[in-house]
């Protein structure tokens, strides 16, 4: 049933805050303990990373990431400079859970109290596949081209361009 303007009059600052989170589909927005276990959910990483809530919290989110980035230690040293720095931001590849990999720009906050006590961790991950395919599509056309244009010796290439 969906919530009345005098409903959400009366929503706590946090819970409306949680529902507002919970309604962003692009990202992935998650918590993370100190030890970078999962600990929020929303369906943004739900959709992202294909794992349900009551299937993921409580599981390190190193699961996230290829075997390679495993064993070179990647989520620890991301989990480490954000607790340092205060944030840490990534482009690479990350798991789904069907075992898919796609290519994400992510970025790992560091969490503190106001006292300074630090909390855990906020992460939110974009899926920007397509974007960097496109990217290098482009990329590829111009270098097409550029062997094309630089492979003509004996005639001029004039391109003309006309106002509509």
């Amino acid at each position: 049933m969906p919530l009345t303007t005098t409903d959400a009059q009366h929503l706590s600052d946090s819970h409306r805050l949680e529902l507002f989170i919970d309604a962003v589909a692009d990202y992935a927005i998650y918590t993370l303990d100190a030890d970078g276990y999962i600990t929020g959910w929303n369906a943004g990483a739900e959709k992202i990373k294909g794992y349900a809530a009551s299937e993921i919290l409580g599981q390190h989110f190193s699961r996230f990431f290829t075997i390679e980035d495993q064993a070179n230690a990647v989520p620890e040293r991301m989990l480490a400079a954000a607790r340092a720095d205060g944030r840490y931001e990534a482009e690479g590849w990350r798991v789904r859970k069907d075992g898919t990999r796609f290519w994400s720009n992510a970025v790992v906050q560091r969490v503190v109290d106001q006292n300074g006590v630090f909390l855990g961790y906020a992460k939110i991950t974009r899926d920007i596949t397509e974007r960097v395919a496109a990217h290098e599509t482009l990329l590829q056309s111009e270098r097409r081209f550029r062997i094309l244009v630089d492979g003509v010796v004996d005639y001029a290439i004039i391109c003309s361009i006309q106002a509509a």
